[in-house]
């Protein structure tokens, strides 16, 4: 896992990256927004340390601007013990935040349990299709259904509504809103029928003049795709 640790706090970087690499962990330090933001122009590590307040900016800024629309995973970092400055974080969409002085096997617990967040994935299985509704795949047998990309947004809004009536209405505003075509009933009609060619498994109920549903047996499968040692 490598770990873009941002710390202009030149004592308290050397030690957080000591301690970070005896864990196992690839390193890479910066000092500041700018040397931060070149980095990132051609990289991607897997979780991000971020120190809020830096030289010539704010990690609040850094991480709205560039680092959420990249995705990264990232942790705040700062001496403010400030409830308003923990809401900001978590608001922004930051995964964690730490506040100083803290104790390193605290910051390692953290990034462990993040770690571990991101490497497991969901799979809903119904009969012999299986959903890993992360990766947007479907399964039958293990092997993978060659499904179109409004075919597998159909199907993912009846995965992710089990038992429960999907209207059509409601598939029509879901997935064919933002495209601005003119879309009906009959559209609708037409790409469940493939749907159900394709899995050639009864597990879509049409429930008349109303929608569609899955309804049958079905379970929630939790794939971890790597151990992530604590």
């Amino acid at each position: 896992m490598q770990i873009l640790l941002v710390e202009d706090n030149e004592t308290l970087a050397k030690g957080l990256i000591y301690s970070l690499e005896q864990n196992k962990y690839n390193v890479i330090h910066k000092m500041n927004v700018k040397e931060t933001s070149n980095y990132l122009e051609n990289n991607k590590p897997d979780l991000i340390i971020l120190d809020v307040s830096l030289p010539d900016g704010d990690g609040f800024s850094l991480y709205s601007n560039l680092i959420k629309k990249k995705k990264i995973a990232t942790i705040f970092l700062t001496a403010k013990d400030d409830e308003d400055d923990v809401v900001k974080g978590l608001e922004l969409g930051a995964d964690d935040y730490i506040t100083k002085p803290f104790s390193t096997r605290e910051l390692i617990a953290r990034i462990n349990r993040i770690a571990l967040k991101r490497d497991q994935h969901l799979v809903i299985k119904v009969k012999d299709i299986e959903f890993d509704i992360d990766k947007m795949v479907v399964l039958k047998n293990s092997v993978e259904i060659n499904l179109t990309s409004l075919e597998l947004k159909i199907l993912h809004l009846l995965f992710v509504n089990l038992n429960k009536v999907v209207k059509r209405d409601e598939i029509i505003e879901r997935i064919w809103e933002w495209t601005g075509n003119d879309v009906n009933d009959n559209t609708v009609t037409v790409y469940l029928k493939r749907i159900r060619e394709k899995l050639d498994t009864d597990i879509i109920k049409t429930i008349k003049g109303i929608g569609y549903r899955i309804d049958e047996n079905w379970k929630i499968i939790t794939i971890l795709a790597a151990l992530i040692s604590i």
